[in-house]
């Protein structure tokens, strides 16, 4: 092995692609250099364009294209210092015969490892094999000592023994009774998940086939985005303004300004809490118990950003929209949001509010973008914590001070052209449980665990905020019995399902009734970080 290809998926928005191009391009001449330094030359399949100032593979047909050139039996890097959209290069990567090695940089500024984490979790979905590994300098032994053995073999095993199959003989008796009572409930009476626009950003691994949502009792509505851009526009500026000062009585700040192009103005808020409303209204008239905009594409050119809506669907304590029969729609009740049309979030979330609420817990819940994480640089604390950061959105339940700790930012004009605001917050202390739902070998299968939110200093947060995106939430997160690189290795998705317990006795339980429950329903159910052993005492 003398010659290795390299492939670099990027966003479908030009401004994305380069604004973060150096960071890419500083990533893939460390490789070279490390791969040179063995003996190997790393070689791009595809040229840097002086027309669009960078040299990512922007679009499915353009990756097509380049990988018809490309000899399928060559050892193949897909380098990713951004986040991508993995379908650019999916179609190429399925046909490829040759070791396939995905490489992230350990960093906050760009998403690589949310785009790297995606990449795998599409490659695992797809059935492709292949290799997987990050780092910060390229230096390390880990990095290093991986890198050789897929030089060598063109595979790299990693340890992933923290995640153990679920006995379901030894769940605590209440789990799982509870557990099988909820799956009754869910079989009989069914779900609809609201889904507005299926797929976002070439999220392949966060859609779930309808065979197999079938049998669990989830069955999807397929709504389209410009019903809702419609539905949107009908929403009166009286009714806009009674949920935009709803929110600032309760004491969130808007961070506002008059230049659209760059800064949140109130304008582009009022149409949010348009958005809010016609939201809850379609989700009313379908009978949706979860629904999820894609936004991204298409609404990005339409309307401000969706995030400020998701995080007030999350939470049980939102503002008020009156139905077609003038009474509130589900009053002082969450309606699950799963954000970026990430159906595995959606089941999970589905999942997790019911069994939140039957155990008297806090139903609210999101997913969040496994940003990047790091030791506290304050030495606050001696432990990795992670950066867990969605892209706009978290429910103010969540978050220190709940609505009167949130604050909304603009959302980046890279990303967000028509402007919108965030729901931000850091995350309040407290018991964690955490999962994905994942697709593998055409089965659902769920990895769940424990951890803890953690407050660190002031100087400490708002290091790691300007690490990564400082308008998007933030929760720094331990989690119990998962090392670093272990959930790296094992981890399918760019997201993972997050949940507060009110005692850490009572977030053992919800972790157990949840297992117990998707057991029931027949998802493949792993443990990650627990002694098993200790299930019937309810033990870590």
């Amino acid at each position: 092995m003398t010659r290795i290809m390299l492939v670099a998926s990027g966003d479908l928005r030009e401004s994305a692609n380069v604004k973060c191009w150096p960071a890419q391009a500083a990533m893939e001449r460390k490789l070279t250099e490390v791969l040179a330094s063995l003996g190997h030359d790393l070689v791009r399949a595809h040229p840097f364009r002086n027309e669009k100032g960078h040299g990512f593979i922007a679009s499915q047909r353009e990756g097509m294209d380049i990988f018809a050139t490309i000899d399928p039996a060559v050892p193949l890097i897909v380098a990713e210092a951004v986040w991508q959209y993995s379908h650019h290069v999916l179609a190429g990567l399925v046909n490829h015969s040759g070791p396939i090695l995905t490489v992230a940089n350990w960093a906050g500024e760009w998403p690589g490892l949310v785009g790297l984490l995606n990449l795998n979790g599409s490659l695992t979905k797809a059935g492709v094999a292949y290799s997987t590994l990050w780092s910060e300098t390229f230096d390390d032994t880990f990095f290093r000592s991986g890198l050789k053995k897929w030089l060598e073999t063109g595979r790299i095993e990693h340890d992933t023994s923290h995640a153990i199959a679920l006995d379901k003989a030894r769940l605590p008796a209440e789990a799982a009774r509870l557990g099988r009572e909820l799956a009754k409930s869910i079989r009989r009476d069914k779900v609809i998940l609201g889904v507005f626009d299926e797929g976002c950003m070439g999220m392949y691994n966060a859609i779930i086939p309808d065979e197999l949502l079938m049998p669990l009792g989830f069955w999807k509505e397929r709504l389209s985005q410009s019903a809702l851009y419609h539905a949107t526009m009908q929403v009166s500026e009286t009714e806009a303004r009674q949920v935009y000062n709803w929110m600032v009585a309760k004491g969130m700040t808007f961070h506002l300004g008059d230049d659209p192009k760059i800064e949140l103005t109130e304008a582009q808020v009022i149409d949010q809490c348009r958005m809010y409303i016609a939201v809850v209204r379609i989700a009313d008239a379908f009978g949706c118990e979860a629904v999820g905009i894609q936004y991204q594409q298409g609404l990005k050119d339409l309307l401000p950003a969706s995030d400020l809506v998701e995080g007030m669907l999350n939470n049980d304590d939102r503002p008020d929209v009156i139905g077609r029969d003038g009474k509130p729609i589900k009053p002082g009740e969450a309606i699950v949001h799963f954000n970026e049309v990430d159906e595995c979030a959606a089941l999970d979330g589905v999942m997790t509010n019911r069994v939140h609420r039957a155990l008297g817990q806090p139903v609210e819940n999101t997913l969040h973008d496994i940003r990047w994480g790091d030791i506290d640089r304050s030495g606050g604390r001696d432990d990795f914590i992670w950066v867990f950061e969605i892209s706009g959105a978290a429910p103010p339940a969540h978050h220190e001070g709940c609505w009167a700790g949130s604050e909304s930012f603009r959302q980046p004009a890279m990303f967000f052209p028509a402007g919108g605001g965030t729901l931000r917050g850091v995350a309040k202390a407290g018991e964690l449980v955490w999962s994905r739902i994942f697709v593998v070998d055409g089965t659902l299968h769920m990895d769940i665990g424990r951890g803890q939110a953690v407050a660190l200093s002031e100087a400490e947060t708002e290091r790691r905020s300007r690490a990564t995106n400082p308008e998007w939430p933030i929760m720094h997160a331990v989690l119990t019995g998962v090392d670093r690189d272990a959930m790296m290795a094992r981890h399918k998705a760019n997201h993972v399902q997050v949940a507060y317990g009110t005692t850490a006795e009572a977030a053992d339980a919800a972790m157990w009734t949840k297992a117990a429950l998707a057991a029931e329903l027949g998802i493949s159910v792993n443990i990650c970080g627990f002694n098993q052993s200790a299930c019937n005492l309810g033990g870590r």
